[in-house]
């Protein structure tokens, strides 16, 4: 009663944390009974529980009691299966070290304990109270299409990519995929790298000092001419100086875009690699009912070019739509509805 009492005095302050590969975005709403009375978000550039943040965050929640602080789980090791009968998980996958949940009574999405419990460590000084899965945030995105369509859904996060295969409102397949530690792109970096050093190595051994005559050297440098010669430098300093600035700036500016651009094509092929991949995995898998896949929904949280649309159209012949999603707001809208707002 005294709880009801006070509820009707104070707002409900929602924060919802998201933390991406080097950065956190928090989006903060407060709601009456009338609905959403304020909302703020900001982006800040670590990963960690920084002064800053703490401050964003405490500039809201000290206006009530009643506040709830959500977190998208960042858990490397997790995933869904097709099942709710715990005699049945374990044919799909050893979740004896995983926290786990049944999801409408129709099928389980699960991440390792000891990943949860070092994110409750690492935000213990503002608490958590809610944990969502990437799953629900897809269950939730896309429930207008899941109940009624056999469909691959996918979540796009700068750093993961989570996907789930749904026929008629049941789960089918499901996995998540880390970029970090799958990146072909890196792969080819650190080869290129390894290629590099092998030729320094070769030049170093082919120089061979011992072999190198003083006396030589001396004689060149006396038939190289006076040193007064030399004043034409100044002259070459001073044309790279005048160099046109405008043209040295279009110039850095060009280099920098085709630098983005290289990345963007880089990782939405990676992307791309990764989703064929998980698709043979669920075609070739006997624990799962495979079925013929031909429609992908995409919820974008990161703003994705269209080369990964066109990969997945071109090279897998899938029906591709995408959808531009705001993790963090859903999120808020996920902890609403466990508090029935």
């Amino acid at each position: 009663m005294l709880d009801t009492f006070l509820e009707a005095l104070y707002n409900k302050v929602f924060v919802n944390i998201v933390v991406k590969r080097a950065s956190t975005d928090v989006y903060i709403e407060v709601c009456s009974k009338k609905g959403v009375t304020d909302h703020a978000k900001e982006s800040f550039d670590t990963t960690q529980l920084s002064n800053e943040l703490m401050e964003f965050v405490n500039s809201y929640t000290k206006e009530s009691p009643f506040f709830y602080i959500s977190f998208l789980d960042t858990s490397v090791d997790q995933g869904a299966l097709p099942t709710c009968e715990k005699n049945k998980l374990e044919f799909y996958e050893d979740i004896s070290a995983s926290e786990y949940k049944c999801h409408d009574k129709k099928w389980t999405y699960y991440t390792a304990k000891s990943e949860l419990y070092a994110i409750e460590k690492k935000y213990a000084n503002i608490g958590i109270d809610f944990m969502f899965s990437p799953y629900s945030l897809i269950s939730r995105f896309f429930k207008d299409k899941i109940s009624s369509s056999l469909a691959m859904y996918i979540l796009l996060q700068d750093s993961f990519i989570t996907l789930a295969i749904f026929d008629q409102g049941s789960l089918l397949y499901g996995e998540h995929l880390d970029m970090e530690t799958t990146s072909e792109v890196e792969d080819e970096i650190l080869a290129s790298i390894d290629i590099e050093e092998d030729i320094d190595l070769e030049i170093e051994q082919s120089i061979n000092l011992e072999d190198v005559d003083i006396d030589d050297v001396i004689e060149d440098l006396d038939d190289f001419g006076d040193i007064e010669d030399l004043d034409s430098i100044e002259d070459i300093d001073e044309f790279s100086q005048n160099k046109d600035l405008e043209e040295e700036l279009t110039d850095v500016v060009e280099e920098l875009e085709e630098e983005e651009t290289e990345g963007s094509f880089n990782e939405d092929y990676q992307r791309f690699s990764l989703i064929q991949t998980s698709l043979s995995h669920f075609y070739n898998n006997e624990k799962y009912e495979s079925t013929f896949v031909e429609t992908v929904y995409i919820a974008d949280g990161i703003g994705v070019s269209n080369d990964l649309k066109h990969y997945l159209e071109e090279e897998m012949f899938l029906n591709v739509y995408l959808r531009r999603m705001d993790i963090a707001m859903e999120v808020c809208e996920l902890a609403k509805e466990e508090l029935s707002l």
